[in-house]
């Protein structure tokens, strides 16, 4: 039975009892129908917990049957009723936590792009997100969502993608930029190129998200069960020794009222919601409430280097024009041939060269895995591999990623590119020892000597390179228990069963694949490594909170069982003074909702938690 329906089934019954006894004046008939849902309540709590002891656990709930079964005995039914009450709306609120981890993210599912505008021969054409194919181009006018996730090719504009990656600031977006599906097109109309389907487009990937959330309930860690053992034998104690120095069995039950569990099993569930709710929005998913726990006792880090450590965008590094040829011809006509291809060397090119206008592109042929030819400007325009573009080259292609141009059959130049290390990349790595985080490793396929380049560059601890994804996760494995929990970051297809095998996977999401971010414990949905501290520092703060509100429960119900044995407190309203310790306890754990200030991470335009 869902705890939903138990506490709607008890205050049921209670309304009935109140009518019986208050209305009706049968006090037999009401003392009767709680004393019986009341005993099958507490076997019901009492299998459970057998259940929760085969599995090597132990919890608070010996505690409340205990107190369920004392009142009941002692004819204390209404006491009784107040504690089923509390106990079965504690464990309804933990259920409506799981479901309500995700709200922020939650509104996408009611705001998605439904249509999209094709560009044919000049004219638009509305059709439905889910018939744009990759290379259309699509027109985004102000106000509209971007439908899928491509790259502008045509205007400029401020687009809002808040709802997205939590940052509330318009990111201004210029040619050759990419648009990422759901952010808000802010003052004018842009033209795009379709580069990722819907199914595939960063929109499609958070409702994925979303939904997958929901169909995987959070676990929310009960801290009080690790206080329940001292916590139980001193309720039992204090009650024993007031029943055998007064001879009265009401004050065993007096004092196990007011021991009751209820604030203990609160206080985490409403924290670590609060917690979740506010890593949304700063623009990071925590699928489960358990991963926080996990997060803020982190002992060491691993991360993949391209697009994690590095920005996996690669940028222009030089353009080596042949002799007859300038540079800037050699680009021009590169990035005017290249200007309507998806291919990511094509657009980073584009990108580099919109300082300056680029010339239309006429006869354009994409020759798959070799590279695009075209017209422009009344030249013949050659762009991709040296075997394509100069077919009887003796020379070697470069080391380095590289893309070559012919010019009228005369091989022209080559352009090559880099994959730049992150501006925030060095910052985050001292921000996480600084957390305590006390080893950060660099798990990456790539050679040895880039990869202990970029390790020294940033501040790697540790470096393992020319990994295949088995060799990534040998490595996971190995670390020792003293340095867990582990947590992996990554963005790639081959990141995916690291990312599954780490204590908390974090994928990148704003631009990595899918299979990572479904893999992915957490998942960053601004291109920000910083996101990672900022994940650490909340479940810190989260985690913090959750026990302070844990500690006030237990220092509370303490000093009101000490009160009760002296038989002051009758039992009903020791039961009803729980109200006044769930209240202390769920204010105090809201706390984790708040924002507190950090400072910001060098390299990045934000503080590292955004005030809100």
């Amino acid at each position: 039975m869902r705890h939903y329906y138990k506490l709607t089934l008890t205050v049921s019954v209670g309304i009935v009892a109140l009518i019986l006894e208050f209305g009706l004046h049968q006090q037999l008939a009401a003392q009767i129908i709680i004393t019986l849902m009341g005993s099958i309540m507490a076997l019901s709590m009492f299998v459970e917990m057998v259940k929760t002891l085969r599995s090597g656990k132990y919890g608070v709930d010996l505690l409340a049957i205990t107190a369920i079964v004392a009142t009941l005995a002692v004819s204390e039914y209404w006491a009784g009723l107040v504690v089923l009450i509390m106990l079965t709306g504690g464990d309804s609120l933990e259920d409506y936590a799981a479901k309500r981890a995700n709200t922020e993210l939650k509104a996408l599912l009611d705001n998605s792009p439904q249509t999209a505008h094709r560009l044919v021969d000049g004219q638009l054409k509305d059709i439905a997100v889910e018939d744009a194919a990759v290379s259309d181009q699509l027109v985004v006018k102000p106000g509209e969502l971007v439908p899928v996730d491509g790259h502008l090719i045509d205007g400029t504009a401020l687009f809002d993608e808040s709802s997205l990656t939590g940052e509330s600031k318009p990111v201004e977006k210029v040619v050759g930029d990419d648009l990422m599906s759901g952010a808000v097109n802010g003052d004018s109309a842009v033209t795009m190129v379709v580069d990722k389907v819907a199914a595939d487009s960063q929109y499609q990937q958070l409702v994925k998200l979303v939904k997958e959330s929901e169909a995987r309930p959070a676990k929310f860690v009960r801290l009080a069960d690790r206080y329940a053992v001292p916590f139980t034998l001193v309720a039992y104690v204090i009650a024993g020794v007031a029943w055998a120095l007064s001879g009265d069995p009401h004050r065993f039950a007096e004092v196990l009222v007011v021991a009751s569990p209820c604030p203990l099993i609160l206080a985490a569930p409403v924290a670590l919601v609060s917690g979740m709710s506010r890593t949304s929005r700063n623009g990071i998913v925590v699928k489960t409430g358990d991963m926080l726990e996990k997060l803020s006792t982190a002992k060491s880090a691993a991360f993949d280097k391209t697009g994690t450590i590095t920005s996996g965008q690669l940028t222009v590094n030089q353009i080596l024009p042949q002799t007859g040829f300038t540079a800037e011809q050699v680009l021009h006509l590169a990035a005017s041939a290249e200007q309507n291809s998806s291919h990511i060397l094509a657009r980073s090119i584009v990108k580099y060269a919109n300082h300056t206008p680029l010339s239309p592109a006429n006869d354009l042929a994409e020759v798959t895995g070799n590279g695009v030819t075209a017209q422009v400007d009344d030249h013949n325009v050659k762009v991709g591999k040296l075997s394509f573009v100069d077919p009887q080259t003796s020379e070697k292609p470069l080391a380095q990623t590289a893309i070559y141009v012919a010019i009228d059959d005369q091989y022209a130049g080559v352009i090559t590119f880099i994959d730049n290390v992150r501006p925030e990349a060095a910052a985050t790595l001292q921000a996480l020892h600084a957390e305590g985080v006390r080893n950060v490793m660099m798990l990456t396929g790539d050679q040895r000597a880039i990869a202990d380049k970029i390790a020294a560059e940033v501040g790697i601890d540790t470096v393992q390179a020319d990994l295949l994804p088995a060799d990534k996760i040998k490595n996971l494995k190995a670390i020792p228990e003293a340095g867990r929990p582990v947590i992996m970051v990554g963005d790639g297809v081959n990141d995916a069963p690291s990312l599954a095998v780490a204590d908390v996977g974090i994928a990148m999401g704003a631009h990595g694949s899918t299979a990572a971010s479904e893999s992915a414990d957490v998942v960053i949905l601004k291109d920000d490594l910083s996101r990672v501290v900022t994940a650490i520092q909340i479940a810190k703060d989260t985690m913090a909170v959750a026990k302070q509100s844990v500690w006030i429960g237990i220092a509370i119900c303490t000093i009101l069982m000490l009160i009760a044995s002296s038989g002051i407190i009758p039992a009903l309203f020791g039961a009803m003074l729980q109200e006044v310790v769930d209240t202390v306890s769920i204010l105090w754990a809201l706390r984790a909702l708040r924002d507190r200030p950090r400072a910001a991470i060098k390299g990045t335009k934000t503080a590292t938690i955004r005030q809100n």
